[in-house]
């Protein structure tokens, strides 16, 4: 899970290199930038419920 959030972590950051180089319309990349964020939590609250499952 470490690995999908490292990925998902650099995924944003190419999405705002493109943002900044205006390769893509803002209102697309917003809809990209708020899902992976999205993504992020979902993942990190993954892992957060696992290691409290390991420590009980």
């Amino acid at each position: 899970m470490a690995i999908v959030i490292e990925e998902v972590d650099e995924t944003l950051f190419w999405l705002e290199i493109m943002q900044e180089k205006k390769w893509m319309d803002d209102s697309e990349l917003n809809v990209l930038w708020k899902e992976g964020n999205e993504l992020t939590a979902i993942f990190v609250s993954t892992i957060k419920k696992i290691k409290s499952r390991l420590n009980e």
